[in-house]
This record gives structure tokens, sequence and C-alpha cells, in this order.
């Protein structure tokens, strides 16, 4: 699978903390396995962001991202439930 980061998603993951950076990246390498792993709680989105899905970066934080086609997606962008959704 391919992986892309949109340029928004590139300058939210400079902002995080470094712990967080680690996280993401533990979570990417699943990702790259298995993008339905459980562990990642890949879920679509609805509303505004129907066209999106989610998974889990910690308990608060959370990377979006498109599948681009059946080989790539690109990640838009991460951060704190609120950040994302405003909720």
């Amino acid at each position: 699978m391919k992986i892309f980061f949109h340029r928004r998603f590139k300058k939210q993951y400079r902002k995080i903390p470094e712990k967080i950076k680690q996280r993401f990246k533990e979570r990417l390498l699943i990702f790259g396995e298995n993008p339905f792993d459980p562990f990642l709680h890949n879920h679509a989105l609805a509303g505004e962001f129907k066209d999106y899905r989610s998974i889990d970066v910690t308990g608060d934080i959370r990377a979006l991202y498109k599948a681009l086609n059946e080989e790539s997606v690109e990640f838009v962008c991460i951060g704190s439930h609120h950040e994302l959704y405003g909720k």
C-alpha cells in the first residue's frame, strides 16, 4: 500500500508532541500491514467527513485519511477529537 501525507497533515504533525509522533509511527506500521486491524479502530466518518476514515492514534488523537484508489491512501489531518470534529 502506498501512503501519502497531505500538506495539512504534515503541518499538524510538526506541532504535536514527540510522544504522539511515536505513537502515530507505531500505528502506521500496523496500518501498512492491515488497515483494518481492530487495534486501530478504523472507521468510516459521516457528515462533512463522509469521504474519510479515521484511525485511533491515542485515546483522543485521531488521524484522518482518504482512499485515493485500491492501493493508495492519503492522511489528511491529525489531532484531538475536538480539534478535528469540533465536538
